[in-house]
């Protein structure tokens, strides 16, 4: 009888050690499930939209020039102004760099047909801002594609 009594007490050491197992491995399933999920989760939350960046805009400075406007008081007036064009691509800007004499010249011959009296108003630079956006419709030289010209901007300006 005393051979029943050891294998009676085995039974349960034996079962325990069973559930240690199956418990361990329940656990290590349960442990992997939940990272694999939280793996899941954490791209969706740190995954946020990158701000829109722009295209660098491109501009071509034409440097300052002084010329005689006309006036309406027959007396002697002056502008002196400064422009940069705002272009929409590289090839535009080199076009322009290559011809700047004719843009100069194209510029000097439009800005000396203008009223002293008009440059002063804010409307009257819009109205020259578009007749010089007007200039380059006709091209620079024979074959040239079209060019992008997006704003005139004036970077300095006086009407004396």
């Amino acid at each position: 009888m005393a051979k029943s009594s050891t294998s009676g007490t085995r039974k349960p050491w034996w079962l325990l050690g069973i559930l240690v197992i199956l418990f361990s491995m329940g656990s290590s399933v349960a442990v992997f499930y939940f990272m694999d999920s939280r793996a899941e989760i954490q791209p969706q939350v740190q995954a946020e939209p990158e701000p829109l960046v722009g295209p660098t805009p491109i501009f071509v400075e034409i440097k300052p020039f002084t010329v005689n406007v006309q006036s309406r008081q027959y007396d002697q007036r002056l502008l002196y102004v400064g422009l940069s064009l705002q272009v929409g691509n590289e090839m535009t800007s080199k076009i322009l760099q290559e011809h700047m004499p004719q843009v100069r010249s194209r510029l000097l011959t439009l800005l000396s047909s203008q009223h002293a009296e008009d440059l002063t108003t804010p409307e009257g630079k819009k109205a020259l801002s578009e007749q010089i956006l007007s200039l380059f419709e006709r091209p620079l030289a024979d074959p040239q594609p079209p060019l992008a010209i997006n704003d005139v901007l004036y970077t300095e300006f006086i009407v004396q």
